[in-house]
């Protein structure tokens, strides 16, 4: 999203901008001041203090803060500006700062700024209000910008794991010359089926395996959409000329594949592993 955009959503105008800016220069050499009150405040939060591994950070910190008001009151929202607040973003998730402490944070700033502003421009009040709706609207702003980073890299975070979690749950393993084996576990829904599928496919070409083994004992429920899914899997199989074999068909998922009107055709199914073991030696000539 452009700054422009941003601008336009949060309904602040140039006008805003420049009781922003304005603000800032009645504020020039009060900053200082509003951030160690503002330290004041977060040394009285339980825990707060804990986000800093020692002083030297504390006062590094303290020092981007306080540069980041003195730009924020110059009231100039540019791809520049959007950039530092993002980069901010990644350093809250990095240190996986809480919500609370973040917005109580920013709502605090904002009382100190509006409090200050109406001190200094006691003489008109009215320009005083216009400052600090204009600065609470770009806060606003300013805020969904560094929050909206951190879900980005949240929501990353998460498809990275549920990518690794599925390749770990997609193991197609030879267990005997030309023999296959898939043990499927947990959930299975639409995106892990089309995993499956491109895995075993792709294993049976390299492996030049006659017979595919997909155990589903360990899968927690099925229906009508897993039960079809499954099925196609065994259907791509063959046609690959590996025949397969579903074990671990329990009574409770063969009543409801029944129930389901669920047709499995000429496809070989078995209560437990072992038996799908055994019917899958005899068809590539062997026997234990």
């Amino acid at each position: 999203m452009t700054p422009d955009d941003l601008l336009g959503m949060f309904s602040i105008s140039e006008a805003d901008l420049a009781e922003v800016a304005a603000a800032g220069v009645v504020l020039d050499g009060q900053i200082d001041q509003i951030v160690e009150r503002w330290y004041e405040w977060l040394r009285s939060q339980p825990g707060a203090m804990k986000l800093f591994s020692s002083d030297e950070q504390l006062g590094r910190v303290r020092s981007q803060q306080t540069q980041h008001w003195r730009t924020f009151l110059r009231g100039r929202v540019d791809a520049v500006y959007l950039s530092q607040r993002q980069h901010i973003g990644q350093v809250h998730a990095s240190i996986d700062l809480p919500n609370d402490i973040y917005f109580a944070g920013v709502s605090q700033f904002l009382a100190f700024i509006t409090e200050r502003l109406r001190e200094l421009r006691s003489d008109d009040l009215a320009a005083a209000v216009r400052q600090t709706a204009a600065i609470g609207k770009l806060m606003l702003l300013d805020t969904y910008v560094v929050i909206d980073t951190i879900a980005t890299i949240a929501r990353d975070k998460i498809a990275l794991h549920a990518k690794a979690v599925m390749e770990m749950s997609t193991p197609v393993t030879p267990i005997w010359d030309s023999i296959l084996l898939l043990p499927l576990v947990g959930i299975i829904d639409s995106t892990r089926t089309a995993d499956v599928m491109t895995k075993s496919l792709t294993k049976i070409a390299e492996t030049r395996a006659r017979v595919f083994v997909l155990d589903i004992s360990g899968v927690a429920s099925v229906d009508t959409g897993v039960a079809n899914q499954l099925i196609k899997i065994t259907k791509a199989t063959q046609f690959m000329g590996c025949e397969a074999i579903i074990s671990g068909v329990s009574p409770s998922i063969a009543r409801t594949m029944v129930e389901l009107g669920v047709s499995v055709g000429d496809i070989q199914t078995t209560a437990t592993l072992r038996d799908a073991f055994e019917m899958a030696l005899k068809r590539v000539g062997k026997a234990i």
